[in-house]
């Protein structure tokens, strides 16, 4: 299976039967990074979780009876 990264364009082959090949066939949504790319920004999160002002906010906050 012929994949292309999402950010830097670059045009990978991956095993038809590998776990990776079937999610992304069976979920379009999904997109495939390379390995470059990816590693670059998995350090760079990890460079952002180690100064420690990182925040991860929800997207639905519960709302609060104020009665």
């Amino acid at each position: 299976m012929k994949v292309q990264c999402a950010l830097c364009d670059e045009v990978d082959e991956l095993e038809d039967d590998s776990l990776h090949a079937k999610r992304l066939r069976n979920r379009r949504i999904r997109m495939y990074l390379c390995r470059e790319c990816y590693e670059r920004i998995d350090s760079n999160t990890r460079k952002r979780h180690a100064t420690g002002s990182f925040q991860l906010y929800d997207t639905k906050k519960k709302k609060r009876d104020l009665i």
